[in-house]
């Protein structure tokens, strides 16, 4: 699909006057940005208020560029519910059918669903979607409409080439399917394609869901702590920063009511140094490093650079200065608990960074354990060795436990336990089930696919864990599997280390961050939009998720594939910035090439290695 723009318009009287109580909106924004490449996004948040929804609707509409609006919130019983009334008349054409894919949706989950009164329509080459303002509403809402939109914007763009496509394609299929009784081979098999999982059909019994719907579950599922907010929420200093009067400057220390000219320096303070009570005449100073307590008689700090020195003792030691400027009360000066008083709050918001948490409870002399998940690393396969032993014939290094041990410390997680397991049913069961006991989430790699030894999914059963999904329709990373049981959470990361890589960073990171107590816009890892320097790369059926190093070209970024994509070859991770985000392959769009502009998961900190 070409690069369209979407508006998004949250309409709240709440969350108008506090932005950060807008869950829908930006669940909103990450829905598009995980369906659509190439997309863009518009956004505001506007009370509840017809005249300002209509304006902004029509500035919106108005744009050239804009595609899709969707609005949530408004759409309710209550008095102030007035989107639809604002949406109306600004459309062309109603789109009843729309509104009724949504409903119909929507009361699929709840019977509440009938109390909204969205609306949606076509204003001049706009599409117009209401939906209602919480954010489960919005992520059913949207699943109803993603993949009739692209079809929708090229009807009412009167694309013709490609809505004639789309009309062959759906009747080609319909056709063969009508006339074709029993399976026959075809280029295209749909990814929902389940089986028995048996000696006879040997086609996995779990749909293959796409990513976004997987993320969907998984966050849906995972419980989200907030104990880590309220551990931070609940810390007060016990001492003031800084504690003394405190010199910005190298520098001497002084009465501001003495005036410029030339001083006495009746003695030295470095940092560490007590609080000098000496009395202090007009035309005495003392000399003072940065960080020091300033004298109590002092109230003025002026700095090195702007004085002169005249004269040292019979010890080398400075006697007499010139001072160039005059001096000011409380100049370079940090007063008591300029920057924290005793009592403040240690944390003015949740921070989860380990860096943060920690540098600021050093700060205030506190020491406390950061309350984090309890996460368990498991590695099957009776071919594994670890790094330490000798080499075997027929066995290869285990890289997994290592690498998502490291990922895990990466982003600010610990791992309690790492493991490495044979493909033996018992020795896998009693382990998953004691692990349990002391653990919140298992990452196990390996023992998830659809080989006779592969026997994770079984025990989970075995367990009483729900399997929410156990293929998802991705490249690397096909048999990726969640699972869970109360506040237990399994990850079944498929044992190809790239897999392993990508699906970690793709489901495990954002589970754990919510888990945390993460915002959920920001569990998923940031993306951003990157140019291809690749000539021509032959997309695959699946969506693919590409490694791939960012150089920066005068201001933007593009980026290059880390060359064989082979899903076993752990190198392509070498100089990884991020993950391209390439579609699954159409007869429209077979490749990808050069100067093409598609979604990235930003892998690092660090993520522009080269700038030219």
């Amino acid at each position: 699909m070409e690069s369209i723009t979407f508006g998004v318009l949250t309409i709240s009287d709440t969350c108008y006057h506090e932005p950060a109580k807008d869950r829908s909106g930006p669940r909103l924004m990450a829905l598009i940005a995980e369906s659509f490449d190439n997309s863009q996004v518009i956004a505001a948040v506007l009370p509840d208020e017809r005249d300002l929804i209509q304006r902004e609707l029509r500035k919106w509409i108005d744009r050239d560029d804009v595609r899709v609006i969707i609005t949530t919130g408004g759409t309710g019983f209550a008095p102030r519910d007035v989107t639809p009334e604002a949406t109306k008349p600004l459309l062309d054409k109603d789109c009843n059918q729309l509104t009724l894919a949504i409903a119909l949706t929507s009361l699929k989950k709840t019977k509440f669903a009938a109390l909204s009164r969205g609306v949606c329509g076509i204003a001049g080459n706009t599409l117009v979607l209401n939906f209602p303002g919480s954010e489960k509403a919005v992520v059913e809402c949207f699943e109803a409409v993603r993949e009739l939109l692209p079809h929708a914007l090229h009807l009412i763009g009167n694309n013709v080439a490609l809505v004639a496509r789309t009309h062959a394609e759906v009747q080609g299929t319909a056709q063969s399917e009508a006339a074709v009784p029993s399976p026959v081979k075809r280029d295209h098999v749909c990814p929902h394609k389940t089986g028995a999982g048996d000696d006879i059909d040997r086609n996995s019994p779990f749909p293959m869901v796409p990513v976004h719907q997987a993320l969907d579950t998984i966050l849906s599922v995972v419980q989200r702590s907030n104990a880590s907010k309220q551990q931070m929420d609940q810390l007060r200093s016990p001492v003031n920063i800084p504690p003394f009067r405190a010199s910005i400057k190298d520098g001497y220390a002084m009465k501001s009511t003495g005036f410029s000219g030339t001083k006495r320096v009746v003695d030295c303070i470095a940092a560490g140094d007590k609080v000098n009570e000496h009395p202090l005449q007009e035309d005495e100073c003392f000399k003072i490093n940065t960080g020091a307590p300033v004298p109590t008689h002092a109230d003025c700090v002026v700095q090195v650079e702007d004085t002169r020195l005249l004269q040292r003792d019979k010890y080398g030691e400075e006697s007499l200065v010139d001072i160039l400027v005059e001096p000011k009360a409380g100049l370079d000066i940090r007063p008591i608990g300029h920057d924290m008083r005793k009592g403040d709050k240690v944390f003015p918001a949740a921070d989860y960074s380990p860096v943060v948490y920690k540098s600021l409870l050093a700060s205030v002399g506190l020491q406390q354990q950061q309350r984090k998940p309890k996460v368990g690393i498991i590695s099957t396969g009776s071919e594994l060795l670890a790094p330490h032993q000798p080499a075997v014939a027929g066995k290869i290094y285990d890289s997994n436990t290592t690498m998502l041990e490291e990922l895990l410390l990466y982003f600010g997680f610990d791992c309690t336990q790492k493991l490495v397991l044979g493909d033996d049913l018992a020795t896998i069961r009693s382990t998953l089930s004691t692990l349990f006991d002391t653990v919140d989430f298992v990452i196990c790699s390996g023992g998830v696919s659809m080989g006779d030894k592969d026997y994770i999914k079984p025990v989970l059963e075995e367990l009483k864990f729900e399997l929410h999904f156990g293929r998802v329709n991705m490249k690397p990373g096909k048999p990726m599997t969640f699972a869970s049981r109360g506040n237990k959470y399994f990850f079944g990361l498929p044992g190809n280390p790239v897999s392993a890589f990508v699906t970690f960073h793709l489901f495990a990171l954002p589970a754990l961050r919510w888990a945390d107590g993460w915002e959920r816009v920001k569990c998923p890892l940031p993306i951003i939009n990157i140019s291809l320097l690749n000539d021509a790369i032959d997309l695959d059926s699946r969506p693919e998720y590409m490694r791939a190093s960012v150089t920066s070209i005068n201001g933007k970024l593009y980026a290059r594939i880390n060359g064989n994509q082979i899903s076993s070859r752990l190198q392509s991770i070498v100089g990884a910035d991020v993950l391209i985000h390439l579609p699954g392959r159409t007869a429209e769009k077979p490749q990808a090439h050069a100067g093409e502009t598609y979604k990235a998961s930003v892998l690092r900190y660090d993520f522009i290695s080269h700038y030219e």
